[in-house]
């Protein structure tokens, strides 16, 4: 195990934003991991888990403490009676998966493709996208206990998934690294046609393949500034900065009254499942709030083409990001009583 000190961070996140970690540790195998969490530990140091960085947000003072960067590696396919297991390495890259389980004829994550990130950060906030959620497809969670200091397995039905939510995310934020996710997938499978936006791209088309799904994702994606494409001007963002909220009806018709027109809505999710709540998507809410694409506030903006992703215009602190990002929560709150909870990790802030 190699420990970096002082260690910039802002070119782990895809916002390009971020002081430097007191300590860094890259881990390419779970004994890094459990090596690194006990040095931390001997030391009385903050421990935080770093993935592919597309879900965080680094104050500008940085992170004085241990950074473990995962990069366990490795892609094994088990052919099962119940479908195919794809025992994945935590730090794979995402969309690369994804890539391959479409080329296999693998269906149950081609609507995920074009995400960025890694693999372990997919089931610690249930990603999900275009009528897909990772807690779908997942068989098993690997993961290090950092409090009984030992690696423990996880059923899908033991990790708690929700709408953008599982156990590592809220009962047990923290005390997990997770090292290898299993996901069960379908060959020869049909794709997931389910989200409006996939419904219009194949309105008359008889039974599109899984690439051309997966490839109509990442073109939709593009379209709303949600695909990191190198020069890109929206690039460098974490995606959605804000998550959808979920209302009970009466709440959307008192939304419909101050707007003056009924506002978009979709099934709950997981969580809500009982008759009366939907969900609600922020980016109209941020609009009807008088934000509009391209909105500025120094160099931080709105991207110009989804009132959802907050953007680094060049230059811009972790300050500056919040600074809009409040401005837009304070704005949505006054007008409509809704409070829009953030979906990006917050690494170093004093509060």
């Amino acid at each position: 195990m190699y420990v970096e000190d002082n260690k910039p961070l802002a070119r782990f996140t895809t916002f390009d934003i971020g002081g430097p970690a007191r300590w860094f540790v890259e881990a390419a195998n779970e004994v890094d991991v459990a090596d690194a969490a006990a040095w931390a530990k001997a030391k009385s140091l903050p421990l935080f888990v770093l993935g592919g960085g597309s879900n965080l947000l680094v104050a500008d003072s940085g992170f004085d403490g241990l950074v473990l960067h995962i990069g366990i590696k490795g892609i094994t396919t088990y052919n099962e009676s119940d479908g195919a297991l794809y025992a994945v390495g935590a730090g794979e890259e995402w969309d690369q998966f994804v890539l391959q389980a479409v080329n296999a004829g693998s269906a149950g994550i081609e609507c995920l493709s074009g995400i960025p990130g890694t693999v372990g950060g997919t089931p610690v906030q249930n990603v999900g996208a275009y009528g897909q959620e990772v807690a779908s497809s997942i068989a098993h969670v690997r993961a290090y206990d950092l409090g009984e200091e030992r690696f423990v397995d996880f059923s899908a039905a033991e990790c708690g998934f929700g709408y953008r939510r599982s156990r590592f995310n809220s009962s047990d934020p923290g005390r997990f690294v997770v090292t290898r996710v299993d996901y069960r997938l379908t060959p020869g499978g049909s794709p997931t046609l389910h989200y409006a936006d996939l419904q219009r791209e194949f309105a008359g088309v008889p039974d599109p393949s899984l690439a051309q799904v997966a490839a109509a994702v990442r073109r939709i994606r593009r379209s709303k500034s949600m695909l990191l494409v190198e020069g890109d001007p929206d690039g460098r963002s974490a995606g959605s900065f804000f998550k959808n909220p979920v209302v009970h009806d009466e709440l959307v018709e008192q939304i419909a009254s101050i707007a003056g027109k009924q506002p978009p809505r979709f099934p709950a999710g997981r969580e809500d499942q009982q008759v009366g709540w939907v969900k609600v998507p922020a980016a109209w809410l941020i609009e009807q709030a008088g934000f509009s694409k391209g909105y500025a506030r120094g160099p931080a903006a709105i991207s110009s083409r989804h009132t959802l992703a907050l953007i680094n215009r060049g230059g811009a602190k972790a300050a500056d990001i919040l600074a809009l990002a409040d401005e837009i929560t304070a704005a949505v709150a006054s007008r409509f009583a809704i409070r829009l909870k953030r979906e990006p990790v917050l690494l170093g802030f004093k509060s």
